[in-house]
């Protein structure tokens, strides 16, 4: 006969096997939540510091002098923007140790993605002002075949994620939020009356827009972001 010490044994060793697998499904599920939980908050703050959210709402304009000054914070020398009507594919030219770069700054809505056609201009750029590389940089993402084309021409490529990044390890002065708010867009007409557009701001909140000089006669209004 088998004694009660044995069976008390036998009775604790398959329990033991039975829920051993119960408690290391358990654990793993615990540890994918908690690293679930601390990659979402390492993004989110990942965003807070990058201003990414300040860059979504500048104009074409603000993004160029952001990036200017963050390139600036790298130790860039002769950082400039080219002719805005004549800028043989670049919005910027960096040099550093006597290195130039051509640079296509594209602030675009989250939801719309830079196609092969900033990959061509800025590669076209090069050799107009003799430079060793050529970058793409926007808020958002890029497409397929842009980023196919860019890999095939040596055009290096930030992205949303990328941008974000590289603004919180170069960590700028001039950050995002103080350039969205204290440097002035681009000049705009009203496209219904053709007054100069001002800046305006709501009362309820920091975000910025254009509003018609010429109210209350026309009461046209549009995002800063709309260019």
């Amino acid at each position: 006969m088998i004694d009660e010490g044995t069976v008390v044994s036998i009775f604790l060793v398959v329990l033991f096997l039975f829920t051993c697998p119960l408690i290391i499904v358990g654990f793993v599920w615990v540890m994918r939540k908690w690293m679930k939980h601390r990659r979402e908050k390492q993004a989110f703050q990942r965003v807070i510091q990058s201003g990414i959210r300040s860059i979504d709402q500048m104009d074409g304009h603000q993004f160029e002098y952001f990036l200017v000054q963050l390139l600036k914070a790298l130790g860039y020398r002769s950082v400039k923007g080219t002719k805005r009507s004549n800028d043989f594919g670049a919005d910027l030219v960096m040099e550093k140790e006597k290195k130039k770069i051509v640079v296509q700054a594209k602030r675009y809505g989250y939801k719309q993605r830079v196609g092969i056609q900033a990959i061509q201009q800025v590669f076209a750029a090069i050799p107009f002002y003799q430079a060793q590389e050529a970058w793409v940089v926007t808020n958002s993402f890029y497409t397929a075949s842009a980023c196919k084309l860019a890999q095939a021409c040596g055009v290096h490529l930030l992205d949303r994620w990328r941008l974000q990044q590289f603004i919180v390890n170069v960590n700028p002065e001039m950050t995002a939020q103080k350039v969205y708010e204290n440097v002035e867009p681009a000049r705009r007409n009203c496209p219904l009356c053709g007054s100069p557009l001002v800046v305006r701001s709501h009362q309820e909140n920091t975000r910025r827009f254009f509003g018609c000089s010429s109210f209350p006669n026309c009461r046209h209004t549009e995002p800063l972001n709309a260019s």
